[in-house]
């Protein structure tokens, strides 16, 4: 016989009271409820020691005057060459064919401090660089009235230069495409899994739409290779503030995210009805289960999303115009300009934090092929999104921000092709207190390091933060220790 702890009120002649019995009993539904679920996603009912706290963060962990409301975060998943995309280096052909070694910059480049201390063989040396020059594979030009270089693949965003603030000088560490994890949380893969920048914006910020998730996931995430779905995970948060990823699909965005066509809704609000009353037995008998307190909150999440999300992702509504200025009405930005167009819905409708990947930038042979194809399914919805947010006047309570994991190589790869290449590389932002026309920070001559104002990819995340509001230094877990460089600094230069 199993005795019950010491903490259950127990009446005089060890019997039980009403109360603890009539919760008992509906626990013995809510374990086969409850259980079954939660066997289903590989959730047990107990969690682990160091994770069973009650400390939770209330909502609205802001400490700064927020400038922004929500965040749409382009990703281009594979590694953008920012030497044909938004730092173009004419030394490129001016020296096209020789090593970098045979160039005038090798003692500027070989001999610089962070080349000396991050690009070494394995015996300790800085290598040389063989591979000879590759000239740039498009044209550029100086564009809008701030006279920013962008090269030519760029036609549409071009035209929204004078509103965004392009920081050419990001570095990271991890050279293979589990950069796309530390580009999102930080940490190399080797330090394992850390919470992710939009799970740190869900987890700092309360919501503006209950019907609605905080953090919303379109695209084709990170392999497991890479990071998977770390990229838009909370670990040690928690899951219910890691991203909900959603398919264009407005009959049915979420796996088992509608009640089905047989189900009508009188039947299930019955249904929540009765899961309300588990749930609040469930609460009772395990309070500590953070993977519990996650499933049912996600429960009674589900119920309304399926009321919201529907129409937050029918795009039928909108206007032939709007369908234009994304691209919809073209076979090659009609994908992209899609998710983009929803990015504007859900901000429009309180979403805190909108992912959108874009696959298939890893370009070690046929760069032209790849980054003419890829940019031109991005360029028109990426600009268009800036324009219909600007003409919605959601622009300025809207922090827009794309990036990519690394850049490419100045040297060939494969005759026709650049590498990875985290040592140099660019981002930009845009809207939500951020500096238009703006370029900040530089690579060198030919785009092989940054050299001037040089980012962390965790000042990317810190800008974010500080433009919600929000203090990273403010977000933390008791039990979980960061680190200096997970705090990253706002970069100040490109904030209005």
């Amino acid at each position: 016989m199993t005795l019950r702890p010491t903490s259950t009120p127990i009446t005089p002649c060890g019997r039980l009271q009403r109360r603890t019995f009539l919760a008992d009993a509906g626990m013995g539904f809510t374990g086969l409820a409850l259980g079954a679920m939660l066997a289903e996603d590989g959730i047990g009912h107990t969690a682990p020691a160091a994770e069973a706290g009650s400390w939770l963060p209330p909502d609205g962990l802001a400490r700064l005057a927020p400038k922004a409301k929500s965040v749409i975060w382009l990703f281009m998943v594979g590694g953008t060459s920012h030497l044909e995309s938004f730092d173009p280096k004419p030394a490129l052909n001016k020296y096209a064919g020789l090593t970098i070694d045979e160039s005038p910059y090798n003692d500027r480049v070989l001999n610089s401090p962070f080349y000396r201390k991050n690009v070494r063989d394995f015996a300790g040396t800085p290598r040389k660089l063989m591979n000879k020059l590759y000239p740039l594979q498009i044209g550029y030009r100086k564009r809008g009235e701030c006279g920013m270089e962008v090269s030519d693949w760029w036609p549409h965003l071009s035209t929204c230069v004078d509103d965004i603030s392009v920081v050419r000088s990001m570095w990271t560490t991890d050279n293979d495409h589990a950069a796309q994890l530390q580009f999102h949380t930080g940490r190399h893969i080797f330090d394992g899994f850390y919470p992710s920048v939009g799970s740190w914006v869900h987890y700092g910020l309360g919501t503006l739409n209950r019907n609605l998730p905080r953090f919303i996931v379109l695209g084709s995430p990170p392999g497991d290779c890479c990071g998977g779905v770390g990229a838009h995970g909370a670990d040690y948060l928690g899951p219910e503030h890691a991203g909900v990823r959603m398919r264009i699909n407005p009959g049915n965005p979420l796996p088992f995210g509608t009640p089905g066509e047989s189900v009508f809704r009188e039947e299930r609000q019955d249904q929540m009805g009765l899961l309300k009353q588990l749930n609040r037995l469930a609460a009772i008998e395990y309070p500590g289960d953070k993977s519990m307190r996650a499933r049912v909150k996600s429960y009674e999440l589900a119920y309304r999303m399926q009321m919201a999300v529907p129409e937050a992702m029918t795009l039928d509504g909108e206007t032939q115009a709007t369908h234009a200025l994304y691209g919809l009405d073209k076979s090659a930005t009609k994908s992209f300009g899609q998710q983009c167009l929803l990015a504007r819905r859900f901000v429009e409708r309180g979403v805190r934090f909108v992912q959108l990947y874009h696959n298939g930038w890893d370009a070690h042979s046929k760069l032209i092929a790849n980054h003419s194809s890829n940019i031109g399914q991005t360029d028109q919805p990426i600009a268009g999104l800036i324009k219909d947010l600007k003409q919605r006047g959601l622009f300025d309570e809207t922090l827009v921000v794309w990036g990519t994991e690394f850049g490419r190589t100045p040297g060939a790869e494969n005759s026709d092709g650049r590498d990875h290449h985290p040592y140099g590389f660019s981002v930009w932002l845009a809207g939500g207190g951020i500096k238009g026309g703006t370029v900040h920070g530089a690579t060198d001559e030919v785009g092989f390091h940054a050299v001037e104002n040089r980012h962390y990819v965790t000042d990317l995340h810190a800008t974010v933060l500080h433009q919600l509001g929000l203090d990273p230094r403010a977000l933390e877990v008791p039990g979980h220790k960061r680190l200096e460089i997970d705090y990253g600094q706002p970069i100040r230069e490109i904030i209005a």
